[in-house]
């Protein structure tokens, strides 16, 4: 049996080397064929073969160092030269090539050498021959180049920033060279570059900033800093890795907008508040995109808006005092309810501008919520705001109101005064007012619509509880068995004539701890009248036997039919 031919360390290295040289020449653009598949066989197998030959001639521990030789000769003869004597952009577009051509150089001698990988490096814990290449280029070409090409790249987005066209592409492939050569990790990048790139954004931006805020008005500042923010986003998706996105941002919008939040807020005649008196809603909605992003940036906006609300319901509250002084009345209705629609519409407006400028943010249900509360709660010539909003509804809802509105705008403005009820302190004042009139809307058939009553009790009830409608509930339910026992008490006459007194007699029966306190009078009734009584209670004693009945005479009507004979007399004169 015949033994392999050993292949010694020197003869066997320099077939390598001639693989290797024509790897240089072809990255180097010289003519050159590229690796043939017998090409690429036979320069494995001779690293194959030089690792498995017995010792003294296993030489996997030479051909791993000669490996990590090859490229640091490669990188100082060809690699370092043609980088130092370039500078700027040409520098960088060298350095981009040159870090590709290193990527294909270790990708075909990781082939070539791939044995070494699979058992001498996995047996002796090195790193591996992928790894060793990078680390070449690491060591040898970018810890030297590493600032120049940061400053190079920094000046070229500078240039980006006052308007200049860059190659974006340039600075993608760069940058990628500063993840790339972290292996993994995001060190290199963020040391090397993106600190002074951050640096030199908040310097730019700081410059900029100072020259904006004393020459811009608030919105055309909003607008500059709106796009810069726009515009370095976009930087981050076309060049810098996505990890330096919240960093730049927050950059940006310390130098633009948190330095300078007081002055540009509080700018005289276009700040917030100058925003807020002229209705300027865009830039409201500019305003809230910008500092919703910083933390605490909405707390002096929130708080100017709960002044302006406030402010614009004191002149309500102003004006609802003079023209009742002036005891001057409103079309449509008094004074009072004047009032109370101008503080619906208030309310409309700026709960408009809560949802659709300040995109229903909390700080602002808050803001808007303090600012109704202070306004809210003032009593209007005398009067407080609790029977207020009572008489509103009542308004509303008692037939022959002054409020002249359709079934669907009737429960709209419902809606909006049961929400008003939120920001009143009293809240059982209101109820008692509203109880007291709706008593009367119910007692006297001057309700205009029943399901308009059941509509705002259900309001009521999901704002303000069930303990809070739960009299009033009973009032409406009072009402509905009411009907329920007159039929049975027609019944009851039809079916005992002869106990019929004579006389049309309709009783409603309420429930004492639902309705308000009534005085209860002794009236000395005509005996028709006692006798429909004391048919009433024979009749109810036939339902039960242990409620009381006290007549509330006071609160009874009575119509009067009358039959009248007309005579007329024909006076005849004879002349």
């Amino acid at each position: 049996m015949n033994q392999m031919k050993i292949i010694e360390l020197d003869e066997g290295w320099n077939f390598m080397q001639e693989g290797i040289t024509k790897l240089k020449k072809i990255l180097e653009g010289h003519p050159e064929t590229q690796f043939s598949s017998e090409e690429y066989m036979m320069h494995y197998t001779t690293i194959y073969d030089m690792c498995t030959q017995k010792p003294p001639h296993d030489y996997s521990q030479q051909l791993y160092e000669k490996y990590k030789e090859s490229f640091d000769a490669y990188i100082t003869s060809s690699v370092l030269p043609s980088l130092r004597e370039k500078h700027d952009e040409f520098m960088l577009r060298e350095l981009v090539n040159r870090w590709a051509n290193h990527k294909v150089m270790v990708r075909w001698l990781s082939r070539f050498f791939y044995y070494l990988d699979r058992y001498f490096i996995a047996r002796r814990s090195l790193p591996p021959l992928k790894e060793v290449g990078l680390a070449c280029f690491r060591d040898l070409v970018y810890l030297e180049l590493r600032y120049k090409a940061r400053d190079a790249v920094i000046t070229l987005i500078d240039q980006e920033r006052e308007g200049e066209q860059i190659d974006r592409a340039l600075l993608k492939n760069i940058l990628d060279i500063f993840v790339e050569i972290g292996m993994g990790q995001m060190d290199y990048y963020e040391k090397d570059f993106e600190d002074a790139m951050l640096n030199d954004t908040a310097a730019y931006y700081s410059r900029k900033a100072s020259n904006w805020i004393v020459e811009d008005s608030c919105p055309d500042y909003m607008l500059k800093a709106e796009e810069c923010l726009r515009k370095e986003k976009d930087r981050v998706s076309h060049y810098l890795h996505s990890s330096s996105e919240t960093k730049l941002l927050e950059k940006v919008q310390n130098e633009l907008l948190v330095v300078y939040t007081n002055q540009l807020l509080e700018k005289e005649h276009s700040g917030c508040r100058a925003l807020l008196r002229d209705d300027k809603v865009d830039d409201l909605s500019r305003m809230y995109r910008l500092f919703h992003k910083i933390p605490k940036g909405l707390e002096p906006v929130g708080n100017m808006f709960k002044q302006h609300v406030a402010s614009e319901g004191m002149v309500l509250v102003q004006q609802a005092e003079e023209a009742a002084s002036n005891k001057s009345e409103n079309a449509g209705g008094t004074q009072e309810q004047a009032f109370v629609r101008k503080v619906i519409e208030l309310h409309d407006k700026y709960f408009a501008y809560v949802k659709d400028c300040f995109s229903n943010n909390t700080l602002f249900h808050k803001s808007l919520k303090e600012a109704f509360e202070v306004f809210c709660n003032k009593v209007v010539a005398g009067v407080s705001s609790a029977e207020l909003l009572a008489s509103y509804c009542d308004n509303i809802l008692k037939k022959g109101g002054s409020e002249k509105l359709s079934d669907e705008a009737i429960e709209e403005t419902l809606d909006k005064v049961v929400k008003l009820l939120a920001y009143i302190s009293d809240k059982d004042l209101f109820a008692e007012f509203y109880r007291k009139k709706l008593s009367r809307r119910l007692l006297f058939d001057k309700s205009a619509n029943d399901d308009h009553e059941r509509v705002i009790l259900t309001k009521l009830k999901q704002q303000c509880g069930g303990q809070f409608t739960s009299k009033m509930e009973g009032m409406v339910t009072d009402l509905t068995l009411a009907k329920e026992n007159q039929n049975h008490f027609q019944e009851y006459l039809g079916n005992n004539q002869s106990t019929n007194p004579g006389i049309d007699l309709t009783v409603t029966v309420l429930t004492t701890g639902f309705w308000p306190s009534y005085k209860s009078s002794d009236l000395s009734l005509p005996a028709e009248m006692v006798k429909c009584v004391e048919v009433f209670k024979e009749f109810y004693q036939t339902k039960t036997k242990h409620r009381k009945l006290t007549w509330i005479y006071s609160l009874g009507t009575c119509n009067i039919n009358a039959r009248l004979l007309y005579y007329c007399y024909s006076i005849l004169q004879i002349g």
